[in-house]
């Protein structure tokens, strides 16, 4: 009994020690009280959202995603449709169905609502999609997410087409997203111990045994994919609160590359790993950020040439994938042991 709660002690540190990192960074902002800061610290925590989203499905399951972004996109626009006031709908949006159209849902519904949109989508087409493997796979979401584009920059009464959706209540600020966060760490913890993910991670890593052992490794890896899409859909719905305007190129080539290169420098195999690279990389974002703007020093002034952050970022995954190919995190977990990285004992 005693090396069992020892056992889910550790486990469960990691959620725990994630959690006081989280909360320590939302204090400091509220601390702070400065209204850029806490946009940032909003905004970082979004991006946590949507990172340990993709580790849900491409930590577990080893097949790299291009198209998760698509699924917040869908989250976006379905808190839109749910939120704005019908004064602005009926003449921007006219081609909702009456009973949309017509109200106006509080918060709480649209973040249940909305995300079950991109789990529902996710559902329908993983089908087709997890029977691939490797590459196929991986060109098969980037066409999932290019066709999400193409439909809503094209479907004038229903999204706006390429023009930006305007109304939508701001209701995202550093508490909200905090919590958005920490539903997210949980739920990818909870997928992570499930035995639902200890089969996902069993076919990742021996494909062949674990079907000889009886596990459907593609239904295994629809699982993953709708509850990912599902609390992608959450950051989306977030996302749309927080700037208060979408449009469909928000949620293309530049997020996708950004979301993604935070997994990578922080470890894709490790819940921890997909924090770390969210915090890691938004340090390196916000910082490039302000030396483009230029910092003085007394009658000197400072500045590097715009957009030198993407080339930064593209730098720091090149520089990872050669020294340090499993991330900062070298896919462990945090722990609350004698050593504070120690391999996830959930792990296969």
């Amino acid at each position: 009994m005693s090396a069992n709660k020892s056992v889910l002690s550790r486990t469960i540190s990691t959620p725990a020690i994630l959690l006081v990192l989280l909360l320590a960074i939302a204090l400091i902002a509220k601390i702070a009280g400065s209204g850029p800061f806490e946009r940032t610290v909003t905004e970082l925590f979004i991006r946590v959202v949507l990172v340990v989203g993709l580790y849900i499905f491409i930590g577990n399951s080893g097949v790299m995603s291009f198209g998760h972004v698509g699924f917040m996109c869908l989250g976006a626009y379905g808190t839109a449709w749910l939120t704005i006031p019908p004064a602005m709908k009926k003449f921007t949006l006219t081609g909702l169905p009456d009973f949309v159209l017509m109200h106006q849902a509080p918060l709480v519904v649209s973040l249940a609502l909305a995300p079950l949109l991109a789990a529902a989508f996710a559902l329908i087409v993983g089908r087709v999609l997890m029977r691939l493997a490797g590459i196929a796979a991986s060109i098969a979401t980037f066409a999932m997410l290019a066709v999400i584009n193409v439909v809503y920059s094209n479907w004038e009464t229903v999204t706006g087409a390429t023009s930006s959706v305007v109304g939508i209540p701001m209701y995202t600020g550093v508490w909200l997203s905090f919590a958005g966060a920490v539903f997210a760490v949980f739920v990818a913890y909870a997928y992570g111990i499930s035995r639902f993910g200890l089969a996902l991670r069993a076919a990742r890593d021996e494909a062949i045994a674990a079907r000889a052992s009886g596990v459907d490794i593609e239904r295994q890896r629809l699982i993953a994919f709708v509850i990912s899409a599902f609390v992608i859909g959450v950051a989306g719905v977030l996302y749309a609160h927080f700037l208060g305007v979408i449009n469909p190129d928000a949620f293309y080539l530049g997020l996708t590359f950004i979301s993604l290169s935070m997994l990578v420098v922080g470890g894709m195999g490790s819940l921890s790993g997909a924090v770390v690279g969210v915090v890691a990389i938004s340090a390196m974002i916000e910082s490039l950020r302000a030396l483009e703007k230029g910092v003085s020093f007394g009658e000197a002034s400072i500045s590097i040439p715009n957009g030198v952050q993407e080339i930064a970022i593209g730098v720091a995954m090149i520089v990872i994938l050669i020294f340090r190919p499993s991330g900062l995190m070298r896919n462990r977990e945090l722990r609350w042991r004698k050593w504070p990285f120690e391999r996830a004992s959930w792990k296969v």
